[in-house]
């Protein structure tokens, strides 16, 4: 959660209402089904940052047993801040446009309370039990 993306804007808006252990159990099932749809589906995380993508499968490279020093490992380790800095940002918009979508769905959707929450079932008479039985009112 200490990333920008849509990720961090959901443990946010789940730890709002239900606080910090149960967003961030929240969370991590939400990260495990993301994680099996994109390797069951063979696809890449579409708000990944590619430098630090980059480092950490040349670091599984290293540990594996491949040459340390290379000419086309060159610059992975100290990437361009600026180019850090442009990933970051995107990852921030990411999480900005999550959270304007939520927002959006918020409004279209209000809560509905009482008869209202299901139209046209409160009108109908109930169709079990004793008062669907009752003929006069008592």
């Amino acid at each position: 959660m200490r990333q920008p993306g849509p990720l961090k804007a959901f443990y946010e808006r789940i730890r709002a209402r239900r606080g910090h252990r149960i967003a961030i159990v929240a969370a991590a099932r939400k990260l495990a089904c993301l994680f099996w749809c994109l390797l069951s589906r063979e696809e890449d995380y579409a708000f990944q940052q590619p430098s630090p993508t980059k480092r950490k499968l040349r670091q599984l490279e290293i540990t594996a047993g491949a040459e340390r020093y290379t000419p086309a490992t060159t610059g992975i380790w100290s990437a361009n801040s600026a180019v850090r800095q442009a990933e970051r940002e995107l990852a921030r918009q990411a999480e900005t446009a999550y959270a304007r979508t939520v927002r959006d769905w918020q409004a279209t959707h209000a809560k509905r309370v009482g008869a209202s929450a299901t139209p046209g079932r409160a009108s109908n008479r109930p169709s079990k039990g004793k008062a669907a039985r009752q003929t006069t009112s008592p």
